[in-house]
Order: structure tokens, then C-alpha cells, then sequence
């Protein structure tokens, strides 16, 4: 996993040079003051370098949107006015020595309405067209052979890899600061001035770097807007081929990796001689970015404490203390890395089989995570201590997964002997997932008999909902054996019975809440006692299109769990659990109508009787073993709160 970089600054101030050296006043601004008439407003000019750039496309980013956005554009003014640009924001190609010119005129505001906009207050991009834009090297003009987006902080007039660099770190170093931080804080690089011209202050060592970051850019840019701009004679100014978000997620990228990236240019280096580095022959990092920026689990909480004196759960949900918190962490390509656990995360190996389906994509699943929980009271107490107790980890090359555990919790349930009270970096239990046989073994420390989960899709919610193309339910039959002995299994009976929603509930008149309207029927076996545990049982879904929405949301899936019933802690008859799940309801203001089928709240709770087709609107439960508490964030978000740490 990628380590986290510092963006911590010296509190001195830097001195910045080489950036074009403009006056500190634009030369003039075309309007008329006690009656002196002045000329009309200069060009705003700079370079474009990676070597530099010829034919590159240059904008100003007036709208914050990281591409370029044709006419109109409206701008509001501090005076609350608005003022339009017709022809849409200031752009120019780059000339020879990688020299742009823009015409900025289309700024001046009529004085009626407000001042004259600056364009030192807008950030400058500049896009590398493969094929088109031409790199000025030392044996003559290279076509760049893939895209690549560069951008500058405002007022900073060289676009450039290290100038990208620099108002990424900006943007991610201030993100949650109640007070800005000058851009300059952020425009050193162990002693290097990233907005300067570094092929003009002969600077060997920064275009090295550069250099390599254009070429890690390049690697991030989807192929299918490169091959846009490639195969249509494109000139760059095709306006929202990247959604803003992807283009942030591009320049976070950056952020992450530089670190990397700059280690590997130093490692070639000979004689300390950076001008001989071959930057086009290194090695560099291959990281994904997810430029959808979707929506992402990153934490749940967990109540699982019996309080009020009461010793055995369930209890009132209201009753129910917090006894483990769950982070998640993902890379820049939104592919799950790691969960951490404060107290004791619950495995499920159905889940677990669902990640392994999806790649470790999270975005790829309607619904993210299904439920799991430890009920054992170690959970609860670890959580008391603070500090992370167990941590469980994906290697998606090799298809496996691995858990370090420092807490007694999964004695029972996992049968793992509990020798250390702290994290050693050693797995205590490993998950192999074979795509081919469709099959996950589990193997723990201290047990003799490793645990085979098998998936039997027929007739499942995965082979019946899911088309092609993500999001997927992915949720299947299973037969569970150990030691080759069947401890349990689910078939799925049927392709399902769809009904409306039955009636009109005065709570409900618009039909928002969460309704029964598919049954999955399933046989269930294992021993005998418990063969009978679930009767006609069924997974349950919501699947319709109301409302202008359209959801395919799993709302109660029963059970059996022996282990976790003989807990001293879990007065359970017969082990025979189900869990509730709620989301947001579909007039409620968190729903997120792309994605609908994120989880809310789950509820663990003893399995009784399974719905009637269209039942609902299915009410929370008043007493459970467990309740489990959903939080999202976007990508975006996500990578800038883990880079301002």
C-alpha cells in the first residue's frame, strides 16, 4: 500500500523566482477613471513545459471545472452581478518555446455592473493532444504520444508538471483549514521552486522530475479520452470528456505518488549528473484512477454492548452501545486496500466472496459490505482501549486476503488461539479465493481443519438481477464445508415471485419506505435441527422504479450461526439470526438516486418468519443483537482528507 505523503511546509517564506516576471499589476484595464481613458488590457502570457510544449491548448478555468467550457459562461461578481462570456473562457495553443498569448479582454466588466475580473485570480490548464501537441527536445520536435493535463495555481504563469504538483499539494494541504495557506508554502520540493522554468534556469534535476511526472499523467489519463483526442483531430477543446472530479482525482494522484516517483529518478541517476537520466525508461508507478469519483464506503460503526446493567443481548436498540468502528481505505483507482478495526470486525465468507467478485471495486457492488458483526464482549472492551486491534488486508494480484487479529474475539467463531494482545504483521487467518472453481478457503492459526466456501449460483439474486456491467448484486448460494464436512448451505429455489406493494399505509402514502416486492426462496441445509431452522425462507428485495428512482435493494437475508449463539454473552434458542436492512429513504434528502442501493443502517436480529410478497413499509426492529451504521464519501474526498492528515 502506497504511503500517505506529508504536507507539512516550512513556516518561512520561500522565495519564489523564475515565474515569468510579471509586474504585480496587469499594465492596464481598459476602463475609464476621472476621465483619463486608458488602453486596452495586455494578453496574459506564459509557457507551457514538459520540454516545451508547441500546439498545446491553454485555457483559463473560470468555472472550476478543470476542462475547457465554451461560451456561455457567467461569472457572478463580488458586486452579486453576473457577467457573461459569450465566446466562453479565455483560451489559446501554445506557440513555439512552449509560448502562449491570451487574449483576456473578454474579463472587462462594464462598470456599471462590477470591477474587471483578474486573471491572476483563475487557475491556467494546458492539455498535451497525442499526436498534435510537439515537444521541443534536443534532436528536434517530439509529437507526445499520449494526453496528458497540467494546471498552474492562479497567478503562476509557467504550466508544468512540478506547477500541477504544487496546486494539487495547495488544494489537498488546505482542504478542512479554516485559514488559507499562501500557494507559495507548497511550491518547494526539497529546494526546488516548482513554479519556475526549469529548462531556463538550466535545472537538470527538476526536468528530470517533471519529465517523469508527465509521463505517470499520461499513464492516468482514461484511454478512452486519450483516444478521443488521437483519432478525431481533436484540438482540446471538446468540453466535458473528464467530469471535474476526475481531473482533481488526476492532480491527488499526483500528490500521492510523487514521493515514489521522485526516489525512482533519483535511483538512476549516475555521478549525480541528472541531465543523462532517461526518464522514458524508468519504471514508474501503475496506478489506476477511478475518474467517475464514486461514492465509497469508508466506516462503520458498530453497536453490539448490551448497557443499562443488562449482561446478554438483544436488547432494546436504543440499549445497544458502540463496541467497534471499521475504516476503510482504498487506492486512487477506488480498489479496497485494507480495513482496520477499533474493537472486532465480524467476517462473513459470503462477503468476502462478493469483494473477490468484484475485484475489490466497491462501486462495482449495489450494495457495499454487507452487514457482519462480533458479538463476543472483547469486541467492546478492546474498543474502550483505542488504538486499531485488528487489521484485515488484500493483495487483489494474488487474489488472497489476511487478517491480524490482537483481540481474543475470534476464538470461538474462527477457532483462532489468541496469543498477543497487539498487532504483529503476521496473518493469524488467510482467505484464498480460486475465480476459476469459484471457491474461497479459509485457513487459520491453531486449527487443524481449513474451511471451503463453494458458490452455487443458480437460481440466485446474482444470476437472475445482474447484467453485464457494474453495479452487481452478486449475491449467491453457497455449500460451507470444513474439514470436508458440510456445516452449511444456502440453494436458491427458484428465479424469485415479484409483487407490488400491497396497499396504500397511512405512513407511507407515496410509497418511499422499503417494501418486500421479490422473494428468492432458498433451501437451507446442515445438520438436521437445523434444516428446518428457516422453513420457506427467502433473501428479500425491494426491485421497482418508483419515484424516479430505480432500486434493487436486499432488505432481510437469514442465516445460521452456531458459534456466535454459544457466546455466553447471546442468549440465542437456536443460532438462527437475520439481518434488516434500511437505506435511505427515497424522498429523503442523503439519497443519492445514481446510487440508491447504499446501505444505511443494518439491524442483526433473531429470524422469525420471512414477509409476504409486497409487504411493508417494513418498520425498524425495537430490539437487536447488533446494529450497524453506514458512512460514505466520495473519492475525492476521501484521498484529500487521508493527504491533509
Amino acid at each position: 500500500m502506497k504511503r500517505l505523503i506529508s504536507l507539512s511546509v516550512p513556516l518561512l517564506s520561500l522565495a519564489i523566482a523564475g515565474c515569468g516576471e510579471e509586474s504585480d499589476e496587469l499594465p492596464v484595464d481598459g476602463r475609464e477613471f476621472d476621465g483619463v481613458t486608458y488602453s486596452e488590457r495586455a494578453p496574459y502570457e506564459g509557457r507551457v513545459i514538459d520540454g516545451y510544449l508547441n500546439n498545446a491548448r491553454v485555457w483559463l478555468d473560470l468555472d472550476d471545472n478543470g476542462q475547457y467550457t465554451a461560451g456561455p459562461v457567467e461569472i457572478e461578481l463580488d458586486s452579486g452581478n453576473t457577467h457573461i462570456l459569450e465566446d466562453g473562457e479565455p483560451t489559446v495553443m501554445s506557440g513555439p518555446g512552449g509560448r502562449f498569448s491570451m487574449d483576456v479582454s473578454a474579463l472587462d466588466v462594464p462598470p456599471s455592473i462590477g470591477a474587471n475580473l483578474d486573471p491572476r485570480d483563475y487557475p491556467l490548464y494546458a492539455l498535451a493532444i497525442p499526436g498534435q501537441t510537439l515537444e521541443e527536445r534536443s534532436y528536434g520536435d517530439e509529437p507526445v504520444g499520449r494526453a496528458f493535463l497540467m494546471s498552474a495555481s492562479p497567478g503562476v504563469t509557467n504550466i508544468t508538471p512540478l506547477t500541477t504538483l504544487a496546486r494539487f499539494r495547495s488544494l489537498a494541504g488546505q482542504w478542512n483549514t479554516e485559514n488559507p495557506i499562501p500557494d507559495n508554502r507548497f511550491a518547494d520540493l526539497d529546494g526546488i521552486n516548482l513554479w519556475k522554468d526549469y529548462i531556463l534556469a538550466n535545472d537538470d534535476r527538476a526536468h528530470a522530475y517533471a519529465r517523469a511526472l508527465a509521463r505517470f499523467m499520461a499513464s492516468q489519463i482514461p484511454d478512452g479520452y486519450n483516444d478521443y483526442l488521437a483519432g478525431n483531430g481533436s484540438d482540446g477543446s471538446e468540453a466535458s470528456l473528464l467530469p471535474r472530479d476526475g481531473v482533481y482525482l488526476l492532480g491527488y494522484s499526483v500528490v500521492q505518488n510523487v514521493d515514489e516517483i521522485i526516489a525512482i529518478v533519483d535511483a538512476a541517476v549516475s555521478g549525480g549528473n541528472y541531465g543523462n537520466v532517461d526518464t522514458d525508461t524508468l519504471v514508474l508507478p501503475d496506478v489506476d484512477v477511478e475518474v467517475s469519483n464514486p461514492r465509497l464506503l469508508v466506516s462503520q460503526r458498530i453497536s453490539a454492548r448490551p448497557t443499562r446493567g443488562v449482561e446478554r443481548l438483544p436488547v432494546g436498540t436504543s440499549d445497544l452501545g458502540t463496541s467497534a468502528e471499521l475504516s476503510f481505505e482504498y487506492s486512487e483507482g477506488g480498489r479496497l486496500l485494507a480495513v482496520s478495526s477499533r474493537g472486532c470486525m465480524g467476517i462473513s465468507l459470503p462477503e468476502m466472496v462478493r469483494l473477490f467478485q468484484a475485484d475489490g471495486y466497491m462501486t462495482n457492488l449495489k450494495t457495499q459490505w454487507l452487514p457482519s458483526v462480533s458479538l463476543s464482549a472483547s469486541s467492546a472492551k478492546r474498543y474502550d482501549e483505542d488504538g486499531v486491534d485488528e487489521r484485515l488486508e488484500f493483495d487483489w494480484q494474488a487474489m488472497e486476503a489476511s487478517l491480524d487479529t490482537a483481540t481474543a474475539c475470534h476464538e470461538q467463531t474462527l477457532g483462532l488461539a489468541h496469543g498477543i494482545t497487539e498487532l504483529d504483521e503476521i496473518s493469524d487467518v488467510v482467505w484464498k479465493w480460486n475465480d476459476q472453481a469459484g471457491t474461497l478457503e479459509e485457513s487459520a492459526t491453531g486449527r487443524a481443519d481449513n474451511r471451503v466456501l463453494t458458490v452455487e449460483s443458480a437460481n440466485s439474486p446474482a444470476e437472475v438481477l445482474d447484467s453485464e456491467q457494474p453495479p452487481l448484486d452478486l449475491v449467491s448460494g453457497y455449500q460451507l464445508t470444513e474439514g470436508g464436512v458440510l456445516e452449511a448451505g444456502v440453494q436458491f429455489t427458484g428465479g424469485g415471485a415479484t409483487c407490488a406493494p400491497q396497499g396504500v399505509a397511512p405512513n407511507d402514502t407515496e410509497r418511499n419506505g422499503q417494501y418486500a416486492t421479490r422473494l428468492f426462496p432458498f433451501s437451507f441445509t446442515s445438520d438436521v435441527a437445523a434444516s428446518d431452522l428457516f422453513g420457506a425462507g427467502a433473501y428479500e428485495y425491494d426491485i421497482d422504479d418508483r419515484n424516479g428512482v430505480s432500486v434493487a435493494r436486499l432488505l432481510r437475508f437469514p442465516f445460521l450461526d452456531r458459534a456466535t449463539e454459544n457466546l455466553p454473552e447471546v442468549d440465542s434458542a437456536n443460532g438462527a439470526f437475520q439481518w434488516q436492512l434500511f437505506y435511505d429513504a427515497l424522498n429523503g434528502d442523503g439519497l443519492d438516486p445514481q446510487r440508491p442501493n447504499l446501505l444505511k443502517t443494518a439491524y442483526l436480529v433473531d429470524f422469525l418468519a420471512t414477509s409476504e410478497c409486497g409487504d411493508g413499509p417494513l418498520d425498524r426492529p425495537g430490539r437487536a443483537y447488533a446494529t450497524v451504521e453506514y458512512e460514505y464519501q466520495t473519492l475525492s474526498d476521501y484521498l484529500l482528507d487521508k493527504l491533509s492528515e
